[in-house]
């Protein structure tokens, strides 16, 4: 394992492949990987990530394009892996920007034109389906699509044939020995493409941390039998709406146990539309119903499947919990079954729904105390069994955070791959590889992230964030001076004491009511101005009664900062405003180890 070194130029042969993560390297999620040559580019998945509790008001992350956009007459093509939304849920941005050939299965691309279709992106987007075990050529890449398991159908791994070697690209994956679908991983091409010789492999590392094997999807299968035999009223389902072969395992139950099916969540209603019509899922549309019909049911004639396995504000399971749902609700004795990873950061908003949901009466069932959910991920020894069936000179892991990388990067170390053919990197960083050498080098602006609030097409720059985080932790100070200025007959600016308090008075009627604070009148200057003439509003900062004095104080700093500036520097806005922005910030900062922030508004009458 090595750390990135600078670029040196003379380093890189002309018969190279340059390899360029712009998100999935240090994160879950963001998932997006560029395979360049000197005439060529091919891109591998484009997916979105899930904002944390870090990033108030922001709905998205998606992987900054640019450097794609500025080589975008090179891209032959754009690969995606499978239908999850962290692989394929940036493609409507990129499309937007790029006008390049998609190529994935069937249900993949389904999927993906259902979110291309709500931007507006569908009508121009050049989709290519193709099947496992099809070959697609792009320019100097040959990509080979290789059938693995996971927890929704049609998903692949990708051999790229390059002009240095085969690189394998495994996308998400586990070896399941009996899915639910009866399609294996294709253990066999794999084999084939170890026995030719594989240059690099580049391997999935969320489970990297779990022992032992992943467990078949139809391990949770008895459990939740077992939840269906026991439940006597309504059941409600939660999960993802793209893990397909579970809700494959929730519909056969359904039949069996003779419950009607009901869907809430538009997400989950039209990939199982979807799903159904071509064939992916098995669903007699006798046992459908729609959900605003479930009431007119008997409870234990009713299985509600339900959007809100991580606790999304907004979603089905969420309203529900709440009794906000406009026609399901949770009752006394109604079991509710969560069946999904809790993802890291979702702990909060994910226990607050089942608070809520055992206050309305519902037996709550999770992957913490009961075995209703396995991973599509796989654990050690299906990483392992990759490792061996491809036998790559080098390796380099993917999809994770840094220590998930580290973890799986020494696991190839144990199955005897040499620790320096094993390279650690991160997004951003360029991979130059040789049929010789595989090397790391610095970021060099290579990526970043587009946080989007609202419309995709404005991203939110980062100081509007942190503005953000900066309001919620510490609140903000709004100091208020009116001057009156004799502009132009060389005075400095001066204001007297009946100008200033019409000036205050007009200045707080721009303010919402409740801003509004009464005006001392004490602590005359030598200017005409004084401390009492000065306002000052906080908001999630102090509580004003309580802070008479330091807020008297701040009026004092705020007059001696005016005072100490020259007659030209009192003719300048932005620069009083600076001044007396920085003195706030460095007394507060001292006084309450706080940093609010400041917004001095400077008037003039």
């Amino acid at each position: 394992m090595t750390n990135s070194t600078p670029v040196n130029s003379e380093q890189i042969a002309e018969k190279n492949v340059s390899i360029i993560p712009l998100g999935g390297l240090g994160e879950f999620g963001l998932n997006m990987m560029v395979y360049e040559t000197e005439d060529d580019i091919v891109v591998i998945d484009t997916g979105f990530m899930l904002p944390n509790a870090d990033m108030p008001g922001v709905d998205l992350i998606l992987p900054d394009i640019h450097y794609l956009v500025e080589r975008k007459e090179k891209i032959r093509g754009l690969l995606l892996t499978h239908g999850h939304e962290d692989h394929i849920g940036a493609l409507f941005y990129v499309l937007r920007q790029l006008d390049v050939p998609v190529y994935g299965t069937q249900l993949t691309l389904a999927i993906a034109s259902g979110r291309l279709r709500e931007y507006h992106v569908l009508g121009k987007a050049q989709l290519n389906i193709i099947a496992p075990g099809d070959t697609v050529e792009l320019g100097d890449f040959s990509a080979e699509f290789i059938h693995v398991t996971h927890s929704i159908p049609d998903s692949v791994a990708i051999a790229l044939r390059t002009p240095v070697g085969v690189i394998v690209h495994t996308g998400d994956f586990k070896f399941d020995m009996t899915p639910v679908d009866g399609k294996l991983s294709d253990i066999q091409t794999l084999a084939r493409l170890g026995s030719e010789g594989v240059l690099l492999l580049i391997s999935d590392s969320t489970n990297v941390e779990r022992p032992g094997q992943t467990p078949s999807e139809r391990s949770i299968y008895d459990t939740i039998d077992n939840i269906f035999q026991k439940t006597e009223q309504k059941l409600f389902l939660c999960t993802f709406s793209s893990s397909l072969h579970r809700i494959q395992q929730f519909i056969d139950l359904a039949n069996i146990h003779r419950r009607l099916i009901a869907i809430s969540g538009r997400s989950l209603l039209n990939n199982v539309r979807t799903a159904s019509e071509l064939g992916y899922l098995n669903l007699n549309p006798d046992y459908l119903i729609d959900a605003r019909d479930a009431s007119m049911f008997k409870p234990h004639e009713v299985m509600i499947l339900s959007t809100g396995s991580q606790g999304e504000p907004r979603s089905a399971m969420s309203l529900m919990a709440l009794d906000n749902h406009p026609f399901l609700k949770v009752e006394q004795g109604d079991t509710v079954v969560i069946s999904a990873r809790i993802i890291p950061g979702n702990e909060k908003a994910i226990g607050n729904v089942v608070n809520h949901l055992i206050r309305r009466g519902a037996k709550i069932y999770h992957e913490r105390n009961a075995n209703v959910h396995v991973s599509g991920h796989g654990s050690t020894e299906d990483l392992k069994l990759m490792l061996n069936l491809l036998q790559p000179k080098f390796f380099i892991p993917m999809h994770g955070e840094y220590q998930n990388l580290v973890r799986h990067a020494e696991l190839a170390e144990s199955v005897g791959i040499p620790s320096d053919n094993i390279k650690v990197a991160e997004d951003g960083e360029l991979i130059h590889l040789t049929p010789e050498t595989c090397e790391v080098f610095g970021r060099e602006g290579r990526s970043g992230r587009v946080l989007v609030d609202g419309k995709p097409e404005i991203g939110l720059e980062d100081i509007v964030l942190r503005d953000r985080i900066q309001l919620a932790e510490d609140g903000i100070v709004v100091p208020i001076v009116v001057l009156h200025s004799d502009i132009g007959d060389g005075n400095q600016p001066s204001v007297s004491v009946s100008d200033q308090q019409e000036g205050v008075t007009s200045a707080k009627n721009l303010l919402p009511e409740d801003f509004q604070q009464p005006t001392e009148t004490h602590s005359h200057s030598k200017t005409g101005l004084n401390a009492g003439q000065i306002e000052i509003i906080s908001r999630g900062f102090v509580y004003m009664d309580e802070s008479e004095e330091l807020i008297k104080e701040a009026k004092e700093i705020t007059l001696r900062v005016i005072e100490n500036l020259s007659d030209e520097q009192k003719h300048e806005t932005e620069t009083v405003q600076d001044e007396i922005r920085g003195a706030l910030r460095r007394f507060f900062s001292k006084q309450m180890q706080r940093s609010p922030l400041i917004f001095p508004v400077v008037m003039r009458v």
